[in-house]
């Protein structure tokens, strides 16, 4: 399963703005994706509730993970932005 490890760039961490752009964009690419806090449970991408509880705020590091690796391409990109700007 294809894996990449990213830094939260949203000055709000993954808060209820930048959760809900993720969550709408992993479910527009019709794969799933997760995404983990390193040693924690994985959450579906496309949900922008289940990506707030991972508590993730900037600077904190996030595993992306899907069976397609364009998709998870696309989603560690937008976490890496800063989708509250």
């Amino acid at each position: 399963m294809p894996t990449t490890t990213v830094t939260v760039g949203s000055a709000v961490g993954l808060h209820a703005r930048p959760a809900a752009i993720i969550a709408e964009a992993a479910e527009e690419l019709g794969s799933e994706v997760f995404l983990a806090v390193p040693g924690e449970e994985p959450v579906e991408a496309d949900s922008a509730l289940l990506i707030m509880t991972l508590g993730a705020g900037k600077g904190a590091t996030i595993e992306v993970s899907g069976e397609d690796a364009a998709a998870v391409e696309a989603i560690a990109a937008l976490v890496a932005r800063d989708l509250d700007a």
